[in-house]
């Protein structure tokens, strides 16, 4: 398709109807000049008219930059059937667009307003004239059209006739319930395209059905000249159509070539995430974290052996990188993935050692991410290839302004030993039950010279811990390190890794 489809945004009108969203003036004006000089949309619908003078002074502040970057008849409010006080509101802002709110039902229009059809109509005709006599564009919106055009198609038809000749530029139509298919969108479309080839029809979806991109798509293979959508699927009840869906399937599915920059879809996405305070499902299509991440082994082995996982839909399109998740459904070649990332080279028999290890955290839920793994390869190799002592279960208890305690079971050669300690914490705790358990030990437990938990950088409460404790014995110091999701039983594993590698010393010649 050759045309040149325009794509409306409006996360600031209609996306703002989101249950608790409301942008400040600041950030509606970022989230603007954002969608046009960056993403590059063709227009943004910015507000409703006459909401409130905190409202205006916002719309004011886009319309101020958007003149400066002649961009201001790219800028639209949405306004009401009330001759001047909507028009005049706009203009007291700055604006050059309005788009007209009718009714495009003949039940909204009897139900709601209380007026004839006739009545209505000439009410919309006064109030575009009057908003052309003060320089403004006009754009019309037919609210509930899409039940209006199965219901009352009559009414609609006349509708459109009774406004024929008037300073029109654009007849948006709006699924105003999301209650059309797909199949649907293409008939009642077709139907106005067919009355009113000349006129530019924008399709405006909702997603209650889950069917708003797909509307999309059958909207503009019907010959809409323009789409709405928001960022991250903002709107009232199920929201509206997703931009990022919008915009990747007209490029991939209808080969149409936008003036988006697709690189900027992410950016906005969290800008609008951040600024609206509804987080993002993470497998949200385009711009949600995982979706660009391989969790099965087999399909990072199939990538690794020739992109066999991979499709047009490349991370890359957006800014945006393929990962491999090591959990518990890690295979080798997620491992390689990983470690070709971070620069990292192991052998075969390392990696083994490193894969056991991923899949035992990912046994316990723990999610390994990518700053993690240095953390546990570094855990891996300097492990005990023997370990005399080692942990068979760990129950602890602590409370505020409660002593902590600890029940331990601890295999010491080939027996088994149970204890238990206090303490004023749960480290504590451990190291009281231990060293009653390791009384019988060629050596004694060295002293406690330094302790240091880190996590890696950027990572989140969930990540890996990583516990480095400095130990003092015979006049010389050494470091071990342990591993876990749990502090304290990161701390558990380099006191272990200690007291194996001390016995292990014990015993060389």
């Amino acid at each position: 398709m050759a045309f040149a489809l325009e794509i409306l945004d409006t996360t600031l009108r209609d996306g703002e109807q989101t249950q608790g969203v409301s942008f400040t003036p600041a950030e509606k004006a970022n989230i603007a000049m954002a969608l046009l000089a960056n993403l590059k949309v063709n227009r943004v619908e910015v507000a409703s008219a006459r909401v409130s003078e905190g409202e205006k002074a916002g719309v004011a502040r886009i319309n101020v930059w958007a003149k400066d970057h002649g961009m201001l008849d790219r800028v639209e409010v949405l306004g009401f059937v009330d001759l001047d006080k909507s028009v005049n509101w706009i203009l007291e802002a700055g604006g050059l667009v309005i788009n007209l709110l009718t009714k495009g039902s003949e039940k909204h229009c009897r139900g709601q307003l209380k007026k004839d059809p006739e009545q209505h109509w000439q009410d919309v005709i006064e109030t575009i004239q009057y908003a052309h006599a003060k320089g403004m564009k006009v754009n019309v919106y037919l609210e509930d059209w899409s039940n209006g055009i199965q219901n009352n198609p009559d009414y609609v038809f006349a509708m459109m006739d009774a406004l024929q000749g008037q300073p029109i530029q654009r007849f948006m139509l709006p699924d105003t319930l999301g209650v059309l298919s797909p199949e649907e969108v293409t008939k009642y479309l077709g139907l106005m395209i067919e009355r009113h080839p000349q006129t530019h029809f924008d399709f405006h979806p909702h997603n209650d059905y889950g069917l708003a991109t797909a509307n999309v798509i059958a909207a503009v293979k019907a010959g809409a000249k323009g789409v709405h959508a928001t960022i991250n699927c903002l709107g009232e009840r199920a929201g509206n159509a997703s931009l990022a869906e919008v915009a990747v399937n007209l490029r991939d599915r209808l080969g149409i070539k936008l003036h988006l920059d697709e690189s900027q879809l992410v950016t906005l996405s969290r800008m609008v995430e951040n600024f609206s305070g509804k987080r993002l499902a993470s497998n949200s299509p385009i711009v949600g974290d995982d979706v660009f991440t391989q969790t099965a082994g087999i399909h990072a082995d199939g990538d690794h052996k020739g992109g066999l996982y991979k499709s047009v839909l490349q991370p890359e399109r957006f800014g945006r990188r393929h990962k491999y998740a090591l959990g518990k459904m890690a295979g080798k070649a997620s491992l390689v993935k990983n470690m070709e990332e971070l620069g990292l080279n192991l052998s075969e028999e390392n990696q083994k050692k490193v894969l056991k290890r991923i899949i035992e955290l990912g046994d316990s839920k723990t999610e390994i991410t990518l700053e993690d793994l240095h953390f546990v390869i570094a855990d891996v190799l300097e492990a005990n290839e023997t370990d005399h002592l080692k942990l068979i279960n760990l129950v602890t208890t602590s409370g505020l302004d409660l002593e902590s305690t600890v029940t331990l079971k601890l295999r010491v050669g080939e027996e088994a030993r149970h204890g238990a300690g206090s303490g004023n914490g749960g480290y504590d705790a451990f190291m009281d039950a231990l060293r009653k358990l390791t009384r019988d030990l060629p050596f004694a437990i060295p002293d406690l010279a330094d302790y240091e938990i880190r996590i890696p950088k950027g990572g989140h409460t969930s990540a890996l811990t990583e516990a480095i404790i400095t130990w003092n014995a015979q006049g010389r110091q050494f470091k071990t390190r342990g591993v876990d999701a749990n502090q304290v039983f990161a701390a558990v594993n380099a006191t272990l890794k200690m007291l194996n590698m001390l016995y292990n010393q014990q015993r060389k010649p």
